[in-house]
């Protein structure tokens, strides 16, 4: 009778305690994914982002983690702010997360559900400006140090996590300030991890380099005339030849990649972006009469590894020719090189501890990570690679369509939490590195 109640009892337990089990797991999941939707729904689109909104809710997350706290206001109006988890070893240099708080604007109308809901279908997909790009990976970071705690993790190094205004608008009053100023310089920063982008199949999308943007305005001049008459040397005239020349220059890049031969962030892109001539008149423009004045800008894309020096004579003597009355001009131009003339990047050799480091994190957490790749366009990276400092761009979202910028932005609930446990994996492998290929820094194995 005695082993019968035993029995009974033991089967009673079973029973009982494995739901608990599962109940504690679903709920710390949905807590993650409630905090994840509240950072979406803070509106920090360009041109008027709410920053101190978002500010005020990244600090509350800092004070229920114990992470020390401060706002920076580089500029006024735009916080960056800044967390510290203190490592055991301050001495040894320390790991910056970075992320930035904006995002591009949307058209709400194209949106199957509002993009600051942060509607989750019934799909879970969560659906938001901001779920790629990159509000996903500044609350990751947060969810990460959260689980790392609750298992009892201390850090050898000091942790940072950055949350930097306006890099959707050039990040020149966020990360480049910040990058450049002394609080920076006091971090003794070894390591970067800022965005990538999704990844539509099962390997994570990892990035050592970006392209640099060289916005191009050409402008034409020549003599006026009447419509009909046929001349050599119009504005217009001009620069059609101009564009002909860019558009063959543009297909031959292009061609380069539709054949696999070069990935997208490996060619220089170029694209038209406005083009303006013309005279105005009350029902638009004088249709007998082509203009002395003509003008095209173009969004020029160059990786690190082009010759700088080529494309610069081929915009003065194909593309712009004082030969036919052009000019041109620049609105921004980023070097592909740094102050000491190589280029900008991230080595992802044996030279660089942190890159075998990511690879063997992301294994260890179950994931797959593709080859390395240069970013196709521009993120607040490049300010702390001009630094020296080695910087990789990485988003953990697999079998995800490539949305950021795009309408009905989305990232399901499963590649968020999945991300959570990857960058739980990563930071405790660059925190619990001494530069000797020791690791330590845990009460407990994890």
């Amino acid at each position: 009778m005695e082993f019968l109640f035993l029995y009974l009892y033991l089967v009673v337990l079973v029973l009982f305690s494995t739901p608990l089990i599962h109940s504690s797991s679903t709920i710390q999941s949905s807590s993650a994914i409630s905090r994840f939707q509240q950072y979406l729904q803070i509106n920090t689109a360009q041109p008027s982002p709410r920053y101190q909104e978002a500010a005020d809710f990244l600090i509350s997350q800092a004070k229920s983690l114990s992470l020390q706290s401060q706002t920076i206001d580089f500029v006024t109006g735009k916080p960056l702010v800044l967390l510290k988890w203190p490592g055991t070893k301050p001495h040894l240099p320390s790991i910056l997360l970075y992320s930035h708080t904006d995002v591009v604007p949307s058209e709400h109308d194209k949106w199957t559900h509002h993009p600051f809901s942060a509607h989750l279908d019934h799909h879970g997909r969560i659906y938001a400006r901001g779920s790629q790009d990159m509000k996903c990976v500044g609350m990751q970071y947060l969810e990460a140090v959260r689980g790392l705690k609750a298992k009892g993790f201390e850090p050898l190094r000091s942790v940072y996590l950055a949350f930097a205004p306006d890099e959707e608008i050039g990040g020149h009053d966020g990360a480049e300030k910040f990058a450049q100023s002394e609080i920076f310089d006091q971090l003794n920063v070894a390591i970067v991890l800022d965005e990538g982008l999704a990844s539509p199949d099962e390997h994570y999308r990892p990035f050592y380099a970006e392209r640099s943007p060289w916005w191009l305005v050409i402008k034409s001049t020549g003599a006026p005339g009447h419509g009909a008459k046929l001349y050599d040397n119009s504005a217009m005239e001009n620069l059609l030849k101009s564009t002909e020349s860019i558009r063959r220059f543009r297909a031959s890049q292009f061609d380069l990649i539709k054949a696999g031969l070069k990935a997208e962030g490996d060619v220089v892109s170029v694209n038209m972006v406005f083009l303006k001539a013309g005279t105005p008149s009350p029902t638009g423009f004088v249709m007998n009469l082509q203009p002395s004045e003509a003008e095209a800008g173009f969004d020029i894309r160059v990786p690190p590894t082009a010759d700088q020096e080529s494309l610069e004579r081929r915009i003065a003597e194909e593309w712009a020719p004082i030969s036919r009355n052009m000019s041109f001009s620049f609105k921004q131009k980023v070097s592909v090189h740094d102050e000491s003339g190589k280029p900008v990047l991230t080595n992802t050799d044996s030279s660089n501890p942190w890159w075998s480091l990511l690879e063997n994190a992301v294994q260890k957490a179950g994931g797959k990570l593709g080859k390395p790749e240069v970013f196709p366009a521009s993120t607040d990276a490049r300010y702390f690679r001009r630094r020296g400092l080695p910087a990789i761009g990485f988003s953990p979202m697999a079998n995800t369509p490539i949305l950021l910028h795009d309408h009905n932005e989305f990232l399901h609930k499963d590649e968020y939490l999945k991300g959570i446990e990857i960058y739980e994996s990563i930071i405790k492998t660059y925190a619990s590195f001494d530069d000797q290929g020791k690791h330590g820094g845990s009460r407990d194995e994890l």
